[in-house]
């Protein structure tokens, strides 16, 4: 009886020390979304006609932004913000892929958001879908998005915020409108780096 407790209390002690060990939780400017309830998957097209997953993207860090072509400031100023984060990330830039998913499918035609990546990037990737999809792919990111009357036509109020997902597709980061190029980077390096999991 004795000898079994000593071995219980030696795994236990074991245990101890390998969560003593465990990769640190990181500390991020942004929102840590590591281990929330979303679903980041999604069912998108593209501009050439292709259906797009997270699949698609394995290996990569993808930041997702829900926005419309037609946002007079928001969405400009994001997608500008993510040109420079690509940037600031020096030769990581290239393990990063922009997603640009359309709140406003009525109106953003494959080709007007192919002409809107261009504008910012080429390597940015406009996607969208019907719009019971889009709610559904919205609703699955937290996403809120609301048509408002303006005029004779309309604009749309939506979540500001950019997600980053890892190189296996979790969700681990939201982006702050507010903050900076240099902050947005400084997460994402501080993300590439880290061995923390769950």
């Amino acid at each position: 009886m004795k000898r079994r407790l000593f071995l219980l209390a030696g795994t236990a002690g074991l245990l101890t020390l390998a969560a003593c060990e465990r990769e640190p939780k990181p500390h991020y400017i942004g929102l840590d979304l590591t281990g929330g309830d979303y679903k980041p998957d999604f069912k998108l097209s593209g501009p050439d006609g292709r259906v797009y997953t997270l699949a698609d993207f394995k290996g990569k860090y993808v930041m997702v932004f829900f926005g419309f072509t037609q946002c007079p400031d928001v969405c400009p100023t994001a997608l500008s913000r993510a040109v420079e984060i690509r940037s600031k990330l020096g030769a990581d830039a290239d393990k990063v892929q922009v997603v640009f998913i359309s709140i406003d499918p009525e109106r953003d035609t494959p080709e007007l958001l192919a002409e809107y990546m261009r504008a910012f990037d080429p390597t940015f990737l406009g996607l969208r879908t019907d719009p019971q999809n889009t709610a559904q792919t919205a609703f699955n990111y937290k996403v809120f998005y609301r048509r408002v009357a303006s005029g004779s036509s309309y604009t749309m109020d939506h979540t500001a915020i950019t997600y980053v997902l890892d190189t296996q597709g979790r969700m681990r980061l939201g982006l702050k409108h507010q903050m900076t190029a240099d902050e947005c980077a400084q997460d994402i390096k501080t993300l590439m780096t880290s061995k923390y999991t769950l």
